[in-house]
């Protein structure tokens, strides 16, 4: 199968030279997304509301190359703050609590300070 570059429309994709998700064959690998707010564009002031965000644009680019969430076998998490965790503890068991992928949080800041979250996912559907 052919590999598929899907573009989430960011003018950053083609400067920094990524793309929001790659697939190839029955692997989908989804690019660290922020929690944007989807209508404004801006940065909520909670990190659960960043996490929710995130995890929804993944849900969309995820289904949109026909997988799901239940295919996700990896997930990556970076947080700006280690007191983060316990906030984000609702959105990451509402959205993986049954699926249980394979998990790595690590604490580092990003580019933009009003970033407090940011979530990479790799699935699978083989």
């Amino acid at each position: 199968m052919a590999r598929q570059n899907i573009s989430g429309g960011s003018p950053y994709e083609p400067k920094l030279g990524y793309s929001r998700a790659v697939v190839q064959g029955d692997w989908c690998f989804v690019a660290g997304t922020t929690g944007a707010d989807p209508v404004s564009k801006t940065f909520p002031d909670s990190v659960l509301d960043q996490a929710r965000n995130a995890l929804a644009t993944i849900r969309g680019v995820l289904e949109g190359a026909g997988f799901s969430m239940a295919d996700v076998v990896r997930a990556n998490y970076v947080i700006t703050d280690a007191a983060y965790v316990e906030e984000i503890i609702p959105a990451l068991s509402e959205t993986f609590g049954e699926i249980r992928p394979a998990a790595m949080m690590i604490v580092a800041g990003l580019v933009n300070p009003a970033m407090k979250i940011e979530i990479e996912v790799t699935a699978f559907k083989g």
